[in-house]
Order: structure tokens, then sequence, then C-alpha cells
């Protein structure tokens, strides 16, 4: 078994994620109270019991989302304990604001530093003065997305955003071009185009001035080699060098989201498993979309932690699950 570990986006947030993981483990009650005393407000009464809106504001979201990511994670690690050793993945990934926790799993970053760089993140993105949005394409490729957002000759304005499944791509751009948008890409043969809640046009050259403001913050805290390496969401390859990776996490704010090139290198790599930590089960419902034979599973709650556990100690122990 050849495993990746996955850690979820932004939009899979829920009220009363990471609290069933808290009460089981004590290792993930630890990272929320943690992330509490280094940031200095209760992450852990935001997640655990709202209000919804306030979770859902992006300066709140992002700081949440990764503690309970990496919880989520601990909980995995204590769950599978058994075996005496650490959970050892051949790869770690996360799409958009879970990068920030991949980093943490593989050492690049402590989980204090990304906390406050994904809170720094979150307030710049929140209060961008850029005027836009992102909106969900159903039922295109990306090329045929592409081939629709060029003809409307918006520049950038709009871009491909996100290039999540097959079938599944974001896109980012001016409040106009969007709407400009809507009858090429239906014209095109897709199925819906859905405004996504968010507050700007991210992973779009309109957010690069967010990314200089970020870039300054990256400077401040210490990075690490990864071990193992992180499927970067801007290059879709593995990255291990600190130096590449803190450039690439400046970029990923104004690029795409390059989840498919990210998932395909992984399965050409012989990854076999996946596991996704955080909220929901969004990427491993990505990656079934990609290759329905791989196995999938996620550590959202008690249940779904421990079934996690059970199939790695089986494998560790070399029986087939």
């Amino acid at each position: 078994m050849s495993v990746a570990l996955l850690f979820s986006p932004q939009g899979a947030q829920a009220v009363g994620m990471g609290r069933d993981l808290a009460a089981v483990w004590p290792s993930a009650r630890a990272v929320f109270a943690e992330a509490d005393a280094i940031l200095g407000w209760p992450i852990s009464t935001l997640a655990w019991e709202g209000p919804e809106e306030e979770l859902n504001d992006t300066r709140q979201t992002q700081p949440a989302l990764l503690t309970t990511s990496i919880a989520s994670l601990r909980a995995l690690d204590e769950a599978a304990g058994t075996r005496g050793e650490p959970l050892a993945p051949g790869y770690v990934a996360g799409h958009s604001v879970g990068e920030y926790a991949a980093l943490v799993a593989a050492g690049a970053l402590s989980f204090e530093d990304a906390l406050r760089l994904v809170a720094r993140r979150g307030a710049l993105m929140a209060d961008a003065a850029v005027a836009g949005g992102m909106a969900a394409v159903i039922g295109l490729d990306r090329d045929d997305v592409a081939t629709a957002v060029a003809s409307i000759d918006a520049g950038d304005d709009l871009v491909v955003a996100n290039d999540n499944a097959p079938g599944q791509v974001v896109i980012s751009g001016t409040d106009a071009a969007l709407e400009a948008a809507a009858g090429p890409l239906r014209a095109a043969g897709a199925r819906r185009v859905i405004r996504l809640k968010v507050s700007g046009p991210f992973h779009s050259p309109l957010m690069r001035g967010v990314a200089d403001e970020l870039e300054r913050s990256l400077a401040e805290v210490t990075w690490h080699d990864a071990d193992p390496p992180i499927v970067s969401n801007v290059t879709g390859t593995p990255l291990s060098a600190a130096a590449d990776l803190r450039s690439s996490l400046a970029r990923q704010v104004y690029s795409p989201v390059e989840w498919v090139a990210s998932m395909e290198r992984m399965l050409a790599d012989g990854v076999d498993t996946f596991v996704e930590c955080g909220p929901g089960g969004t990427l491993v419902g990505m990656v079934r979309r990609l290759d329905p034979d791989a196995r999938t599973l996620s550590v959202a709650d008690p249940a779904s932690c421990l079934e996690a556990a059970a199939v790695l100690d089986l494998a560790a122990a070399g029986i087939s699950a």
C-alpha cells in the first residue's frame, strides 16, 4: 500500500467539526487548545459551536480549518498508534488553504507558524479591495472551460482557478466577467454555473497584491525541507526543498489550484490509498472521479478515524484490508 494524506479545502467547514475527535483523542483536543492559545481567541468554540456565519467568515474559516485538519491528523496518529510508530505517507497534499496543513504534516512548518500565516492569509483575502468572486462550472472539463472563458476576451479579469476533477472546474474573476461567461459556458455544455460564497476572485491574477503582502509574512517564519514531499497546488509536482515550498505558497494565492495534475502525479507514482484529514470528504470524492479503483478514506469523526486507522494498521502488518 502506498498512502497519501490530503487536507481539506475552504468550503468543507461545518459547525461541529473536530468536536467528536477531540472528545475521544487527547492529541486532537490538545491541537484545539494550542490554537486557542496561539491566536488568543476560541477557535475551538467557533469550530464546535459556531455560529455558522462567523465560521464562514474567511478570517475565521481558514485558521479553524487548519486546526481541525491537524487535529484530525493527530487523532489518526493516535488511533493507529498500536504499531508504535507514526504514519509514514509517501506524499501529502492540501487543496488551497489545506496546503498549509500539508506543510505541517510534512514538517516544513510548525503548527504555530502555519496557524499565524493562515490567519494572516485569511485576513488579507477578506480585506482585499478586489471586486469579484468565483463560480463552479459543472459538466465541463478544463479545456472546454478555458475555451469558453477565452471567448469573452476578459484577460486577467477571468481565469480557470481550480481544476478539481473531471467535470468540476472553478473560474475566478470580476463580477462582470463571471456574468459574461455564463452564456458561453452553458452553450459549451455546462450543466450548471454556480456562484460560490467567497469574498473575492481567489486564485486569479487579481489577487497578486495579496500575494505580495503574504510573502512578507512567509519570510518571517522558519522553514524546513519537507518529508514526505508535498505535491504543490501550483506545479502539480512533488516539492521538498524549503525555498521551493515557500515560493510556491506565495504564488498559490493568485495561481490555479492544479488538483487534477496533483492527483494524477500521485496515482502515476503508485499511490493507491488516499486519506483525507479534515471535515467532509470533498477531496477523496475528487480522487474517486479520477480513479474509481483508488482506496479512499477520511478522518472527520471517530468512526471514520477508526476505520482509516484499522486499514493503515493492517497494511503496516502486511495484511490486505
